[in-house]
């Protein structure tokens, strides 16, 4: 653990010389006085999707104590506009010292922490998407004995003034190098800056999309993280999200999360990849291949899919993103290493081969378990997520799984080993279910699948009723004829939502 610690880019953790998780009141009140840190930011998501914030100015350590004992009074009715109302609105934010970290924007020194909900009662908020994911991750190990993780895959554009020097041909900026790629050191200092607030990433990259548009170029990138418990990949997602766009208005750029910003140029998506463990092992893969308990939750993420858009595609223009032949899902099946399913089982280092020593002679074989690398990789979110709820949700698929009858049967029904949008294939395709089209159905999906999400109090009723109200209020039901007859409109959705979440 001591060596963990010492790669850590956090300072807290630095300086302290813990775990985050382990980190006390005792300790945050430790690095504030002995860095002399003149202000605090609570930091609390919003029903938006988007981070909340409430500034501190530390007049003693009296008041410091207070606030970090017992947290801030805020108006619910302008956090939860849609189920919260102004006649009985006030909520408490408490602050997660395990969140906490030196805000990297603050011109003077903040530290900063994210906070979970709490009632007049003194209760956890139960329509806080925070704690909706707290239930959803302690109902899915109550029920299997296991945990889940996940991490996500961060898409977004990045628009700057146009280049004419070295330019990337249109749709071809994956994995591309400066000078090809204009943005690579801005994504690079997004980077430093979520290490630095706790986030564990894998790897950042320039993707596909890439398009000049008047004098403006719009370059694809991604931020992906490494797997963890899944309430703490929430939290990165968020924190990442806020990063980006703040560096951006630092740098003088605009950047989206939007899942569609115009027709015929790749969307961007936030792809989830899971893993359940016991005891610290990954416990998708037997031998090398998957198992059993893969397979069951496969077969809940399948049976769940139509209504995790409820979560995870939350406004009009999710839709136009999810249509054939952009390396975007619309068939609900899965398979391996194939980019045209829902649910993709990429590769897992499951060989027995070392590569490594393969390519460097003077490497002896590492015999590591790398099988614990294999994930399963849901594909159709987008930045339009609600990060907390859609987690909770595929923590919800991935228990049904093992609660169904025939998940087994059912998951190898809905495996496909080919491009099913190809000609040859459109038999296997007309056999499979289809991803909904709109929000409006996105919540009659939800509406058929309620019960499954309500089971063990992990979503109450009110808040199924309200998200279903959400989806419905966009009255997108046949949004792709009156796109076709109306064009123009999908500019108007875009700008409409071009920052969301």
């Amino acid at each position: 653990m001591k060596e963990n610690l010492l790669m850590s880019m956090n300072p807290l953790v630095n300086y302290l010389k813990k775990d985050p998780k382990e980190f006390t009141k005792a300790d945050i009140i430790k690095f504030i006085e002995e860095k002399e840190i003149p202000m605090i930011n609570f930091h609390y998501v919003a029903g938006d999707g988007r981070l909340k914030t409430l500034n501190f100015v530390l007049n003693n350590r009296e008041y410091l104590e207070q606030i970090l004992s017992a947290g801030e009074r805020v108006d619910g009715s302008n956090i939860f506009p849609s189920f919260i109302h102004a006649g009985s609105s006030d909520l408490y934010v408490v602050p997660r010292f395990s969140t906490a970290f030196l805000d990297p924007f603050a011109d003077i020194p903040t530290i900063s922490m994210l906070c979970s909900y709490f009632n007049k009662d003194g209760q956890p908020m139960e329509n806080s998407p925070e704690y909706v994911l707290r239930k959803a991750s302690e109902a899915f190990t109550k029920v299997t004995g296991m945990k889940f993780q996940a991490m996500g895959e961060l898409e977004y554009y990045v628009i700057g003034d146009k280049d004419d020097l070295y330019l990337t041909p249109d749709q071809r900026g994956y994995h591309e190098s400066t000078p090809f790629t204009k943005f690579e050191e801005f994504r690079k200092e997004c980077m430093l800056n979520i290490s630095k607030v706790g986030g564990q990433i894998k790897y950042g990259h320039s993707e596909v999309g890439n398009f000049t548009m008047e004098d403006r170029i719009y370059e694809q990138n991604e931020i992906e993280f490494l797997v963890t418990d899944v309430q703490d990949a929430a939290d990165q997602l968020v924190l990442a999200k806020w990063i980006i766009r703040n560096l951006a208005y630092q740098y003088g750029l605009d950047v989206t999360f939007a899942p569609k910003i115009t027709a015929g140029k790749a969307g961007s998506g936030l792809h989830i990849h899971t893993r359940i463990v016991k005891d610290g092992k990954n416990q998708y893969v037997t031998k090398g291949k998957l198992n059993t308990i893969a397979h069951s939750a496969i077969a809940g993420f399948m049976t769940c899919a139509s209504s995790l858009t409820a979560f995870g595609n939350t406004n009009p223009t999710s839709y136009f993103r999810l249509v054939p032949h952009q390396e975007a899902p619309t068939s609900i099946c899965w398979g391996d290493r194939n980019r045209s399913v829902l649910v993709r089982v990429p590769l897992g280092w499951t060989h027995k081969n070392d590569m490594v020593a393969m390519v460097n002679p003077m490497e002896k074989p590492a015999r590591m378990d790398l099988s614990q690398k294999q994930t399963i990789e849901f594909r159709c979110p987008d930045g339009s997520a609600d990060i907390y709820l859609l987690l909770a949700g595929l923590c919800v698929a991935a228990r049904h799984g093992f609660e169904m009858e025939g998940a087994l049967d059912f998951a190898k029904k809905t495996y496909v080993d080919v491009n099913i949008h190809k000609t040859e294939n459109k038999a296997k395709l007309e056999s499979l279910a289809q991803l909904p089209a709109s929000c409006w159905e996105s919540a009659d999906e939800l509406s058929a699948h309620r019960d499954i999400f309500e089971q063990h109090g992990v979503f109450n009723a009110e808040m199924i009723d309200d998200i279903i109200k959400m989806l419905k209020s966009y009255k997108d039901k046949n949004i792709r004829e009156e796109i076709a007859k109306h064009p123009e409109k999908m500019l108007e959705l875009v700008h409409n939502y071009f920052h969301c979440g």
